[in-house]
């Protein structure tokens, strides 16, 4: 039986600049559920803040924010 999927927004907020290619691999590895995404430097505060739609299911959602949730300088939702 296939998990059934579901329509999740990702926050990410990255402090660390250098987690930018690691996080896009870990978008790309997942690319098949990413519906779209939107990234907005906040240059006064030193972060850039990414929102990402997925279409997938919750086990899935929950690995990917997990793995760029783990990430020195990221924190994701």
């Amino acid at each position: 039986m296939q998990e059934e999927k579901r329509i999740a927004v990702l926050s990410v907020i990255v402090e660390q600049r250098g987690a930018a290619e690691k996080i896009n691999g870990y978008l790309s590895e997942f690319g098949e559920y990413v519906v779209g995404r939107m990234g907005i430097p906040y240059r006064e505060k030193g972060v850039s803040v990414l929102s990402v739609v997925l279409d997938a299911p919750a086990s899935a959602v929950n690995a990917l924010t997990g793995k760029i949730g783990s990430l020195a300088g990221v924190s994701a939702k």
